[in-house]
């Protein structure tokens, strides 16, 4: 499983645009889902993109994440331009248990 940020700019929103991200960024829960959620400014000049990527075969990695990331991206419709992609491989994080020394 992979996490993937992306940061972007929105160019050229249309007024239908605007109301429709205005709606939708009101109803998103902030968190990383496989369809992806927007945060963005108020002005929606900038916006975070974060989307739940699974990895398909097990050697999967960052460059097969973020092609499916921009494709999710991609599909929301919204004219964009991409300022930073970070991806996470969630198989690498290591959690620690309070109380589990030995």
């Amino acid at each position: 499983m992979f996490r993937v940020t992306i940061r972007g700019a929105f160019e050229e929103l249309g007024e239908d645009d605007r109301e429709a991200l205005r709606t939708a960024v009101d109803s998103f829960q902030v968190g990383f889902t496989e369809a992806g959620t927007f945060t963005c400014d108020q002005s929606f000049s900038a916006f975070t993109f974060r989307c739940q990527v699974p990895a398909e075969e097990p050697d999967d990695g960052e460059r097969e994440a973020t092609e499916r990331a921009i494709a999710a991206l991609t599909a929301q419709g919204y004219p964009h331009r991409i300022l930073r992609i970070g991806v996470t491989d969630m198989r690498n994080i290591k959690i620690r248990r309070k109380g589990a020394r030995r």
